[in-house]
């Protein structure tokens, strides 16, 4: 009986350390308080950034990026109550309750163990711990770009490249993951397609105001955050013919709706681009015509003016008319020469060219008269 207390007592104060050195540790590190990445592999030369979702009674304390793979003994790299250096910037959205670490002009040397932390008064500070990995080659897990826009009721797509063989995940910070082609997360609906080798494209469709947020491509340990935001299309203005319409989207459209007519809309503004192409091609053909005909045109009335003008040099010859009457005198009459004499009579009318020309007269051809 002796020996069965002793082992008890044993027991339970061996139970009473545990819990203290879990208790202990649990506030040193935060494991339930803060959640973030793992592990993420980025490109030197590049920047990522790293969300950490803290708990509500954390919502007004002092965030924090420190540097160390012992929590105990790391160092600080800044701090939401101090100013942001180039390198490395934080940002605190107490309504998502999310502190997001940005580091840029990423180098080799910046790789190592970071942890995102809360500061607690009066109290050890909870923190959480992820690996960075910098590398001058092909990463290990890589989006095209970590920051995504949808509109209410459309849908987006992630390229996830990945170069590593393992399961594949789509998760929301704070919330579920999928792991199969089909699923949703908070009622978005995702798709994972696989068919592209070393790369996964995950698409999210039905988006709404409430699909904003932090997500992640996961792929054998290696996380790559993507933050989506979510906002109501814009207004979109069609013009048709000489009318302005402008249409509003509603609210809450149905689901695609917005895609398709994103997709109309996009139609349109290139068909009046075609359209417009082809109207400056054709103004175009038509002035070069018209200038070719302009040109032919006074290229043929000079040719004519030239011609005239050629024609009128030609010599004209002067031209005499005469009207020749035969008449008889009578035996009355009296001629101062000779009686009885036929005498003819003529009548001479001389015309004017158009140009006097000179013109080198003869004698020989000169016959003189008198006429009575």
């Amino acid at each position: 009986m002796h020996w069965r207390c002793m082992f008890i007592s044993h027991f339970l104060c061996n139970m009473a350390v545990r819990v203290r050195i879990l208790v202990i540790l649990t506030g040193l590190t935060g494991i339930h308080s803060i959640t973030t990445v793992s592990k993420v592999s980025v490109k030197a030369g590049g920047s990522i950034s790293i969300p950490c979702l803290y708990e509500p009674q954390y919502r007004n304390n002092v965030k924090y990026l420190c540097k160390g793979y012992d929590w105990t003994s790391c160092s600080y790299v800044v701090k939401t109550d101090t100013q942001s250096s180039r390198k490395f910037s934080i940002s605190d959205d107490k309504i998502q309750r999310i502190v997001t670490v940005t580091i840029k002009d990423l180098k080799e040397q910046d790789t190592g163990d970071y942890w995102c932390a809360v500061e607690i008064n009066n109290g050890g500070d909870d923190g959480q711990y992820f690996h960075l990995s910098v590398t001058g080659g092909t990463p290990a897990l890589d989006v095209d770009h970590q920051e995504i826009q949808g509109f209410i009721g459309g849908e987006i797509s992630i390229k996830c490249h990945h170069s590593n063989r393992g399961v594949i995940k789509w998760c929301r910070l704070g919330s579920s993951c999928v792991t199969e082609q089909y699923g949703s997360i908070d009622g978005t609906e995702v798709t994972i397609d696989r068919r592209v080798p070393n790369v996964f494209t995950v698409a999210m469709s039905g988006l709404r105001t409430e699909s904003s947020g932090w997500y992640w491509c996961d792929k054998r340990g290696f996380q790559m955050p993507v933050h989506l935001t979510v906002t109501e299309k814009p207004t979109t203005t069609t013009v048709a013919a000489t009318t302005l319409l402008t249409t509003t989207e509603p609210e809450n459209p149905p689901t695609g709706s917005v895609d398709k007519e994103t997709t109309t809309v996009q139609s349109e503004q290139q068909s009046d681009s075609i359209y417009l192409k082809s109207f400056i091609i054709l103004l175009s053909l038509l002035i070069f015509i018209a200038m070719v005909t302009m040109f032919i045109w006074l290229k043929l009335k000079k040719h004519k003016h030239a011609k005239a003008a050629a024609s009128a040099t030609t010599a004209e010859v002067d031209v005499t008319y005469c009207n020749i009457g035969e008449m008889r005198k009578t035996s009355g009459q009296t001629s101062y020469t000779q009686s009885n004499v036929d005498v003819m009579y003529s009548s001479v009318v001389f015309k004017k060219p158009k140009r006097a020309l000179k013109v080198e007269s003869n004698d020989d051809n000169v016959t003189y008269s008198t006429l009575a």
